[in-house]
C-alpha cells in the first residue's frame, strides 16, 4: 500500500491520526518526495466548498506537508494565484489566519481550456518546475488530478492529462485521477465513459469517488457486522424482517432544477450513495480487508439483485418543482423515490431492502434501519409496541441505537420501547470526525481503493437500475405529487407497510445532547 506523508507530523497531526484512521493507517510505507495535487475546475462550487477545504484539513492535521506538497488549481477563468486564494479563503474554517495563509501559499493557479493542449502544457511546466525545486524532499514524484468537473468533459480532460501531464517515466512515483459522479446516466453511457477512460488509464490509476463511502458510520459498517459476535448469527433472513436505507432532505432543488431534471433522485442519490450503503449491509464477509477482496464481495451482492418490479416502486415530485423556469412544464422527473431491492441468495432470500430518497421532505437525515422479526411466544403482550430495530444514523448527529422492549419503571409489569444508544458527539467528545472528502483524498494518496467504485461494480449497479430508469424516462411510471414538508407520497408508506415494515407508534428517539450532562 502506498504511504502518506507522516514522517514529521506536528502534534496536531499526531493527535488526529487516531480520528482519521483505522489499523491500516498505522501500516503506511514511508513514501516521500514531491506530491502535486491538481484540482481541475478550481473556480467551481465543488472545488471551493469541498475539495480545497478537505485539502486544508489534511494540511492542518499534518497529513500534507508544506515541504513536499504543491497544489494547483486549473480552470478557464482568467484569474491570478491570489485571485484563486481569495475565492477559497472564506471556505477554510477552524484555524488561525496565519495557518490559513500558510496553506494558501501552497496553491498556484493555471488558466486554460479543457480540450486543448496549450493550457495543459503550462500546467505540466508548473508541476515540473516544483518537482525539480531544491526545496523539495528527495523521493518519488506523485501527481494527483481531481476532476471537480461535469462528466461531459472527463474524456477530453483525461486525454489532455495523458498527453501532457503524466509523471515522467524517468521519475519514480505515480499518476492518479479522481473522477466525481455521476458516472453516466444509464448502462450504455456508463460503459462508454468507462471505455474512454480505460483507454487512457488503468484501473489502478482511476478513483471513482462516491463521498458516501467516506462517511464515518458507513466505514464502520464492516466493523459492526464482522467484528461483533452479537450480529453474526442475527444478520440473515431468519431474524431480519426488512431493511430501510433512507436519505431525506428538507429543501428542494434550490436553483439546481435544470441540472437535477436531467438526472432525478434515483440517478442522483439512490443508484450511487444508497446502493453503496446497501452493498456494505448485504455483502458477505470478505477474505480480508484488502481493497479488492472487499470490492469483490460488493460486486457479488449486486449481481444477486433481481430485477426491480414496477409494483414495488413509488415515485414522487413535490409541488412547486416545475415552478423553476429551467424545468420543463411536462417534467416527470422524480424528486422522491421509494423502491425495493431483493437479493437472491441464501442469506437474504425474501428480505426486502427498501431504498428511499427525497427532496423537500419533513426533515433532513440519512440512516439505515434494520427491523427484526417479532419475538416468538410474546408472553408480555407487547407486540403492538413495535419491533426491535438497529438504526445507524449517518447524518446529522452520527449515532447508532438499538430499539428494545424494556420494563417500564414502576410497580406494574408494563413494557415500553427504549434504546441502547451510541451517540458519537457524547462518546467521542475530543475526537474530530473527518469529512468524507478528506478521508477519500488521503486514501487516494495512499493508493487504497477500498472506498472507491470499481468498473465492474459500476456496471453491475447500472444493470440493476437502467431498465427502471428507461421506463421512467419513457413515461411508463408517473411521479405522484406531494406537498413540501411532508413524508412524501402516502403511497410510499403504504409500500413499506406492504413489505412488512411495522412502524412504532408513540416512540421517538431523542438525540442526546451535551447540555444534559
Amino acid at each position: 500500500m502506498s504511504g502518506g506523508s507522516g514522517d514529521s507530523s506536528p502534534a496536531s497531526g499526531r493527535a488526529s491520526f487516531s480520528s482519521l484512521s483505522d489499523l491500516k493507517d498505522l501500516e503506511l510505507s514511508s513514501e516521500s518526495g514531491c506530491l502535486s495535487i491538481v484540482v481541475l475546475g478550481a473556480s467551481g462550487d465543488l472545488a471551493k466548498k469541498k475539495t480545497f477545504p478537505a485539502l486544508f484539513h489534511l494540511f492542518q492535521q499534518g497529513f500534507l506537508q508544506s515541504g513536499e506538497v504543491h497544489i494547483f488549481g486549473y480552470a478557464r477563468s482568467d484569474i491570478s494565484d491570489d485571485g484563486l486564494r481569495e475565492r477559497i479563503r472564506g471556505y477554510l474554517k477552524g484555524a488561525s489566519d496565519e495557518h490559513i495563509s500558510e496553506f494558501l501559499q501552497l496553491i498556484k493557479y493555471v488558466s486554460g481550456s479543457y480540450n486543448s493542449g496549450e493550457g495543459f502544457e503550462l500546467l505540466n511546466n508548473a508541476i515540473s518546475e516544483n518537482e525539480t525545486s531544491n526545496s523539495n524532499k528527495p523521493g518519488s514524484s506523485r501527481r494527483l488530478f481531481y476532476l471537480a468537473l461535469p462528466p461531459s468533459v472527463y474524456p477530453s480532460v483525461c486525454k489532455m492529462i495523458r498527453s501532457y501531464c503524466m509523471n515522467p517515466s524517468s521519475h519514480t512515483g505515480w499518476t492518479r485521477v479522481i473522477v466525481e459522479k455521476p458516472f453516466g446516466k444509464d448502462l450504455d453511457s456508463a460503459e462508454q465513459l468507462s471505455a474512454q477512460l480505460g483507454e487512457l488509464f488503468n484501473e489502478q490509476q482511476l478513483y471513482r469517488i462516491d463521498h458516501y463511502l467516506g462517511k464515518e458510520l458507513v466505514q464502520n459498517l464492516l466493523v459492526l457486522r464482522f467484528a461483533n459476535r452479537l450480529f453474526l448469527p442475527l444478520w440473515n433472513r431468519d431474524n431480519i424482517a426488512n431493511v430501510q436505507i433512507v436519505f431525506r432532505e428538507d429543501f428542494g432543488t434550490e436553483g439546481r432544477g435544470g441540472y437535477f431534471d436531467q438526472y432525478g433522485i434515483i440517478r442522483d442519490i439512490i443508484q450511487n450513495h444508497l446502493l453503496q450503503v446497501f452493498c456494505l449491509v448485504a455483502m458477505e464477509k470478505p477474505v480480508s480487508l484488502k481493497p479488492e477482496h472487499i470490492r469483490d464481495e460488493k460486486v457479488k451482492v449486486l449481481q444477486s439483485v433481481t430485477p426491480i418490479m414496477h409494483d414495488e416502486v413509488v415515485l414522487g415530485q413535490y409541488d412547486g418543482y416545475k415552478d423553476d423556469s429551467t424545468v420543463p412544464d411536462d417534467s416527470n422527473t422524480p424528486t422522491f423515490a421509494s423502491l425495493v431491492l431483493r437479493v437472491h441468495n441464501e442469506r437474504w432470500e425474501g428480505v426486502p431492502f427498501i431504498l428511499k430518497a427525497g427532496k423537500a421532505l419533513n426533515n433532513r437525515k440519512a440512516e439505515i434501519r434494520v427491523q427484526f422479526k417479532d419475538a416468538p411466544g410474546d408472553i408480555f403482550k407487547c407486540k403492538k409496541q413495535g419491533r426491535n430495530e438497529f438504526v445507524i444514523r449517518l447524518q446529522p448527529l452520527e449515532s447508532m441505537y438499538m430499539k428494545l422492549t424494556v420494563k417500564k419503571p414502576g410497580l406494574e409489569m408494563a413494557t415500553e420501547q427504549s434504546e441502547l444508544d451510541l451517540s458519537y458527539g457524547l462518546r467521542y467528545q475530543d475526537v474530530k470526525i473527518p469529512e468524507a472528502y478528506e478521508r477519500l483524498i488521503l486514501d487516494t494518496i495512499r493508493g487504497d481503493q477500498q472506498h472507491f467504485v470499481r468498473r465492474d461494480e459500476l456496471k453491475a449497479a447500472w444493470e440493476i437500475f437502467t431498465p427502471l430508469l428507461h421506463d421512467i424516462d419513457a413515461g411508463n411510471l408517473k411521479a405522484l405529487p406531494y406537498k413540501p414538508g411532508t413524508r412524501g407520497p402516502p403511497e410510499a408508506d403504504e409500500l413499506s407497510k406492504r413489505m412488512g415494515y411495522v412502524q412504532t407508534h408513540g416512540y421517538i428517539w431523542v438525540p442526546p445532547t451535551l447540555s444534559k450532562f
